[in-house]
């Protein structure tokens, strides 16, 4: 129904209500945008000079844009109230269980996304800024700390499962940055100094975007990471692949 807006897949359990959302603003700016042009094109031939040669002071005596004004009023109260708001109450209070969730600490920092999984144990490894190196410990995991043996981590690949909920914790190491998954509706600021919860289900298996929605410096543009979606079979095997390999720790 929305194609016309060139919207991306909707690959998330709750991307309809987003795009229903976008659908309704953009039909209301179309309207504003149409009666605006009509009202000026109206203006420009009613206030002519050819009707007016003499200028006058006097305000126009007209009620039509003030009906005009209410209207836009109550669509927009009925967007907020009866959309908007309703939509983020239901994503605030509906968190899942993160005994039932795929649950990802996203680092970001100029230019790049680290994300860390907790590994096997299923509890996060200590992190430290002060062992942060940024080629061998980007995000400064203890090595001292046993939960942290078992940790993963990546750069700019971020992998979840299909058809189960994920839970992203966001911070930053630096400037602001905006996590964006374009293909899940997904969008939110990492603010410094903050750890900010936030949640989503993806349900549609495939290769998509990490972006980074907020300007962040000269080469902001490059800050583009990878997002795979993956059947559970298949999450399992990477996740087993990582640890093997050495990724784990």
């Amino acid at each position: 129904m929305l194609d016309f807006l060139g919207l991306p897949p909707d690959w998330s359990a709750n991307g309809h209500e987003v795009d229903s959302l976008i659908g309704w603003v953009h039909w209301l700016m179309l309207f504003l945008f149409v009666g605006w042009v009509i009202y000026f094109a109206y203006v420009l031939f009613r206030f002519r000079a050819g009707k007016n040669p003499q200028a006058t002071y006097a305000d126009a005596k007209a009620k039509l844009n003030k009906y005009i004004e209410i209207v836009v009023v109550i669509v927009e109260v009925v967007l907020l109230v009866g959309l908007a708001l309703p939509m983020w109450a239901k994503r605030v209070s509906d968190f899942p269980d993160e005994k039932d969730s795929t649950v990802i600490h996203v680092i970001a920092q100029q230019f790049v996304w680290n994300f860390h999984y907790p590994g096997p144990d299923g509890v996060f490894g200590r992190r430290d800024v002060h062992l942060i190196d940024e080629v061998i410990n980007p995000i400064g995991l203890d090595p001292a700390d046993p939960a942290a043996a078992d940790d993963i981590t990546t750069i700019n690949n971020l992998y979840l499962p299909v058809d189960k909920p994920a839970i992203f914790y966001l911070s930053t190491k630096d400037v602001i940055h905006s996590f964006s998954l374009p293909y899940l509706r997904v969008k939110h600021d990492a603010i410094p100094g903050m750890t900010i919860p936030l949640h989503v289900t993806p349900v549609q298996i495939g290769e998509g975007e990490v972006a980074c929605a907020q300007l962040c410096g000269l080469t902001h543009y490059r800050m583009k990471g990878f997002l795979h979606i993956q059947s559970q079979e298949d999450y399992q095997a990477w996740l087993d692949e990582q640890a093997s390999s050495g990724n784990a720790g």
